[in-house]
């Protein structure tokens, strides 16, 4: 782990207010915050059906995560699962999992399921390659 983290405090999350970090939680009795993860300004978490980011995972800016969507009346717990990296602009739909060590690429949409250790990107996302252990 790189020293950026030596300080890592875990944040304030007040129900729809915006972190010191300016990220917001929706539905903030069901989400659950690792250990030194790195959520990027603007993310929008939605986790009135269960939201739970493990240790080490890093969201980029801009992302939005839903444990319920309204357009199609899904729900479902999501979980991001250790040291994942999601990049910025990225979409997660309701009751998806991202693998330990996955990578998602910027931009994606997330409608299914990520395994551990691949590298994903695209709209919708693909799996792209196995990360070599």
């Amino acid at each position: 782990m790189s020293d950026r983290f030596a300080k890592w405090e875990y944040p304030e999350i007040i129900e729809g207010r915006p972190t010191k970090y300016h990220w917001i939680v929706q539905g903030a009795a069901g989400f659950s915050l690792g250990y030194k993860t790195d959520i990027g300004a603007f993310t929008y978490i939605n986790a009135r059906e269960g939201v739970e980011i493990a240790d080490y995972v890093q969201v980029g800016s801009h992302c939005s995560v839903y444990s319920v969507s309204t357009i199609d009346k899904k729900k479902g717990r999501v979980l991001l699962k250790k040291n994942c990296r999601i990049g910025s602009h990225t979409t997660i739909m309701p009751g998806i999992t991202i693998g330990e060590n996955a990578v998602v690429g910027a931009h994606s949409f997330v409608n299914k399921d990520i395994p551990d250790n691949v590298v994903a990107f695209g709209v919708p996302v693909e799996i792209i390659r196995v990360l070599e252990g």
